[in-house]
This record gives C-alpha cells, sequence and structure tokens, in this order.
C-alpha cells in the first residue's frame, strides 16, 4: 500500500503514472478496469482511462453521452465522501436507460464503484471503477482498499487538474502553470522556489529564519509547521483553513509529499504547498468541500457543521439520532482528520469554509 500511495503523489506530476495507480488500484479491488475524470461547468469532461476501455472512454468523452448518463448525474450530484456503488441510488429504469451503461453492458461491464472528490478551486474529480458482468458486486473488503487511498487521490488529483494532466518538466514551469500560488520546500522547510502567485500573499505567508515559510495565523501556522515536519506520516493533516488575512479571502493550504520522479522534477524538493482560494459553484457547493478539505464521513461532516453552526455536540447528536457518547467519538475523529485540538478552535477553523451547509445522509 505504501508503494502505491508513493506512485498517486508522483501521478501528481508525471501523468503516465496514473495507468500504473488506476491499474493497482483495479488489482485491489478485483476491478476490470477504471478511469479518472475531471468535470468543470464550463468544458467538457476530461480524463485518463485504462487501455482495456480506450476505445469506449473516448466515445463516451468526445460526444454528449456523459451530459444524458443517469450514473455521472447521480455520482456528481451526490459527490459521496467515500467509494460507492452507483447502482444502489439509482433505479432498474435508470440503470436500463443510461446510455453509457448501455453501451458498457454490451462490453461485459457491470458494477460501477465511484468516488467524487469535490475541489475547492470548484472542480470535481471522479474515480469510477467497474466489474466484469460475470464478477457481480464489489464486496465490503474490496470498497474498504479503495476508501484507504482516497485522501492520497484527492490531493493528487487536485494537482493533476490543475497541470491539465501535462507532465510538469522543471520546478519553474510546473508551479507557474497550476495557476495557483505554490511553494516547494525541501526536508528542513526550506522554500527551495515561489512562483509569483504565492509571492503576492506576502501579507498572509510570511517569510522566516533560515528560508522557511509561516501562516500569518497562529492556529494555521501552528498546524502548518507540524505538517511540514511530519508530511510522510500517515496522520499528517494535508490541508489546513486559512482565514481572512489583511483584507484578503479565506484560502486553504494543501501539503503534498514529492515522490518518486516528482522528487527529481522539483530538484530534489521535498514538500509541494498550494494555496487555494475557496470557490463554492454550482458544480461544487460550499457544503462539499468539508469532505474535500479534510476527508471527513457525511455523519463526520454533518456534526462539524452543526457545532459549526453553533450547536452543542449533545444538540447535534440528538438531531443526528445518535448519543452524546458517539457523537464524541466522531468528534474524536474529526480531531485527528483537521489537526484541532479543542472544539473552539475546530469551529473558528471551519468558518473559514463558510457558508456551509448540512451534507447529504450516508
Amino acid at each position: 500500500m505504501i508503494d502505491l500511495v508513493d506512485l498517486i503523489y508522483e501521478a501528481a506530476f508525471v501523468p503516465s503514472r496514473w495507468h500504473f495507480v488506476l491499474q493497482k488500484a483495479c488489482d485491489l479491488s478485483a476491478s476490470a478496469s477504471a478511469q479518472l475524470f475531471f468535470f468543470n461547468e464550463t468544458t467538457p469532461p476530461r480524463g485518463m482511462t485504462l487501455e482495456n476501455m480506450r476505445a469506449l472512454f473516448d466515445k463516451f468523452i468526445a460526444g454528449d453521452m456523459w451530459k444524458f448518463s443517469d450514473s455521472v448525474q447521480k455520482t456528481c450530484a451526490l459527490q459521496p465522501a467515500s467509494f460507492i456503488q452507483v447502482d444502489d441510488y439509482m433505479s432498474a429504469e435508470e440503470i436500463a436507460r443510461d446510455p453509457a451503461r448501455v453501451m458498457l453492458r454490451e462490453f461485459g461491464i457491470g458494477a460501477h464503484l465511484c468516488s467524487a472528490i469535490a475541489m475547492p478551486t470548484g472542480e470535481l474529480a471522479t474515480f469510477v471503477f467497474q466489474k466484469w458482468m460475470k464478477d457481480g458486486t464489489y464486496r465490503q473488503k474490496e470498497i474498504a482498499q479503495l476508501d484507504a487511498l482516497r485522501p492520497h487521490l484527492a490531493r493528487a488529483s487536485l494537482v493533476a487538474g490543475r497541470l491539465h494532466l501535462e507532465r510538469a518538466e522543471a520546478t519553474t514551469s510546473a508551479l507557474e502553470l497550476m495557476g495557483l500560488p505554490a511553494a516547494v520546500l525541501s526536508t528542513t522547510g526550506r522554500v527551495i522556489a515561489a512562483n509569483s502567485y504565492l509571492e503576492r500573499m506576502d501579507a498572509a505567508l510570511l517569510p522566516v529564519a533560515h528560508g522557511g515559510l509561516a501562516i500569518a495565523d497562529r492556529d494555521a501556522n501552528r498546524l502548518f509547521q507540524d505538517a511540514v515536519t511530519r508530511i510522510h506520516q500517515e496522520t499528517a493533516v494535508g490541508s489546513i483553513p486559512v482565514p481572512a488575512i489583511g483584507g484578503k479571502a479565506a484560502f486553504v493550504v494543501h501539503l503534498l509529499p514529492l515522490r518518486r520522479a516528482a522528487h527529481d522534477i522539483f530538484g530534489g524538493a521535498d514538500t509541494l504547498i498550494i494555496a487555494t482560494p475557496i470557490t463554492p459553484t454550482a458544480l461544487v457547493p460550499s457544503a462539499s468541500l468539508l469532505n474535500a478539505l479534510f476527508d471527513l464521513t457525511p455523519t463526520e461532516a454533518r456534526l462539524a457543521t452543526d457545532l459549526a453552526s453553533g450547536l452543542t455536540l449533545t444538540e447535534s447528536a440528538s438531531r443526528n439520532g445518535v448519543t452524546t457518547k458517539t457523537a464524541r467519538t466522531y468528534l474524536e475523529r474529526i480531531f485527528r482528520k483537521t489537526g484541532a485540538r479543542k472544539q473552539g478552535q475546530l469551529v473558528a477553523m471551519l468558518k473559514t469554509v463558510q457558508p456551509l451547509a448540512t451534507p447529504p445522509a450516508d
């Protein structure tokens, strides 16, 4: 699994590696094939597929079939915080008439497993896995294997989407092509290179001693410095919301470890940081951003939203039909995922991504 995580972060900058990521993920989940799609509000989808579905993939994105696919529309609407079997959310009639599913059934494809990852920039990355009809539906263990990869897939697809699935050839060009404030850091946190977008954020992102970088907000900076030192650990926080500073809008800092070929592309740098504006769109409403930023489950996101809205833990538990003890367990998980230490700090952090609405049910 560790090798696959390394490969995921490499694929963010070397798109040809996505083929190996998808294939290894297929092997983990006993899938026949897999695809990665990027959707936005203004242009047709783009993405990649394993070669055994190349002809169908090209046909799907070249025309308007994706617009009339109930599977696609359902996944984009649900934006599930984990991998789901799409057929569980579709009627038999919808499955039967879906033009994409008709085409796939003729090819021998049956069950679909999907997860949609909402980006703070308003785009939607969707990972799709399929089984051969003869192999039936997905088992819970197979779904769990992919869910464990989801936080890494989310951060890697943010970069891949911004680079438009093109290979990053050199540090400077890659940082500029992302079109977002970005920098690469050494293992000690020293800034090796930064783009012009980040340099213009000098009120919020500050240079410090020994060439380091700091966030001009105490709580966000504590999380940031801790994340930089623990970037290669599984428990490291990967996304940190930063409140409005100096009259500028709030934003989110993402940290990605630079692995394998990506490490070489960036001249031996250890970590990439990207500052993204929080930009809800019709495709990615603000309620979805909790899942995207922290990989919270819908249940955890509902609790977090309630707390940010002023409810107590007990009130939220009652509202969601769980015991206070269970809600406290969810809160501990939220603390681990967000890096918050206290409920008050968590609430202040979550208000950065306002306005929040109640996330959908599991």
